[in-house]
């Protein structure tokens, strides 16, 4: 295989066929600094990139592209930071160059801020709409490919913007205007395109559950035709891989960061574009460090069944079905699952209220007698036992002797 250099682009050989051809890793939502249920995933993000890092040079990656949502908030902590630094760095001496667009968790400011700087070095930030219609233009033996990229587009701020697009009222307009600047540009300039943007398109329906909707901040959807004219279009916003057209992807998260996405696999879409454009699309899988798990059963189920000990490194998502929940459920089921994340109880009897009214439940019943059907309602149907009954009576009788005047 004969790479051949012309810093600073990159042009690389397919051992499986004459065609030259320029490779492209695709990925998105890096999230650096999110926790998993009040946990830190930085090292778990760590060995992702170190894995992404060891494919961009074994896989003879010529681009990395990270379309939106580099940090989980726009005051990234300096362990993020410094995360960035590395796994940029990183590509760098693996042999690929990097673009990478904010999305609507980064602050465009401070992700931005030293973009001059890193573009002498080969990592292109892009994170302003000024930008959208001036690529950053790599060569090879075909000519030029353009990278366009769109941050995350805040319709309100859009408005002030670009004034002259006083109708914009949604997300779906500004990605529509946006689309219409770089698709001006690139008939001026001619050559093949790539387009990275941070947002929710038609299509990506599927993947949305409700415990996600803070992370993709709205469900705007922008329609696919917004996306002709371009070779490859790498979008960022949704957790999951999905194709939407065999040439607009999505490539999901590095890490799961919610249970309801322990079913989707994690990695990045490599991209090939040849002398004609788009060439295809492989999937490329990355490591998932720990993996998620939900058991479901009574405690002593789930401290006891033997088939469970394979699972003690995972992420669990523990489902008690107990009548009434155990004290210190959690401290234990620790014990043997460290990584016991989430709780949740659904006895497996289940109390159904009949249809009486609030005065009917409390007519004539003593205080004893209200607290205790209060109790038995709250815990799914079990009644005060004896031990139970006594305490009451006996703080009630406390307040009843209790001055009035205090």
């Amino acid at each position: 295989m004969q790479r051949i250099l012309e810093a600073p682009n990159y042009v690389l050989s397919d051992p499986f066929s004459n065609v030259v051809v320029v490779r492209i890793l695709h990925t998105s939502d890096w999230h650096i600094g999110r926790t998993f249920h009040g946990w830190s995933t930085l090292d778990a993000l760590g060995k992702v990139f170190d894995a992404m890092i060891a494919a961009v040079a074994d896989r003879q990656v010529d681009v990395v592209v990270v379309a939106g949502d580099i940090f989980d908030s726009s005051t990234p902590s300096a362990e993020a930071v410094t995360m960035l630094d590395d796994v940029l760095l990183g590509m760098r001496r693996a042999g690929a160059q990097v673009i990478i667009s904010s999305g609507n968790h980064d602050s465009a400011a401070r992700l931005g801020a030293k973009a001059a700087f890193a573009a002498s070095a080969g990592i292109f930030v892009r994170t302003k709409p000024t930008e959208i219609a001036d690529p950053i233009s790599l060569d090879d033996d075909f000519g030029p490919v353009h990278f366009y990229a769109i941050p995350y587009l805040d319709p309100a701020r859009m408005r002030t913007e670009w004034p002259e697009a006083d109708q914009m009222r949604s997300q779906s307009d500004a990605l529509r205007y946006a689309m219409d600047l770089v698709r001006t540009d690139l008939a001026a300039r001619g050559g093949r395109s790539v387009v990275l943007a941070h947002t929710f398109a038609q299509g990506a329906e599927d993947e949305i559950h409700s415990n996600q909707r803070d992370i993709l901040g709205g469900l705007d959807k922008v329609a696919m035709p917004v996306f002709t004219g371009v070779d490859y279009a790498a979008l960022g916003h949704i957790h999951g891989r999905m194709t939407l057209d065999t040439q607009v992807r999505y490539s999901g998260a590095p890490l799961h960061y919610s249970f309801a996405e322990a079913h989707k696999p994690r990695g990045g879409w490599l991209v090939d574009l040849d002398r004609n454009g788009f060439a295809g699309a492989q999937w490329l899988d990355l490591p998932v460090p720990r993996p998620l798990a939900q058991l479901r059963g009574t405690l002593e189920q789930l401290l006891t069944e033997p088939a469970h000990d394979q699972l003690q490194n995972h992420w669990i998502n523990a489902v008690l079905t107990d009548d009434e929940l155990p004290a210190g459920v959690m401290r234990k089921l620790q014990v043997r699952f460290p990584y016991c994340a989430l709780l949740r109880h659904e006895p497996a009897t289940v109390n159904h209220d009949d249809d009486s009214s609030y005065a009917e439940l409390v007519r004539d019943k003593t205080d004893l007698e209200l607290i205790g059907a209060f109790l038995t309602r709250v815990r799914n149907g079990i009644s005060t036992d004896q031990a139970e009954a006594d305490l009451l009576r006996e703080i009630i009788a406390g307040y009843e002797h209790q001055d009035p005047r205090i």
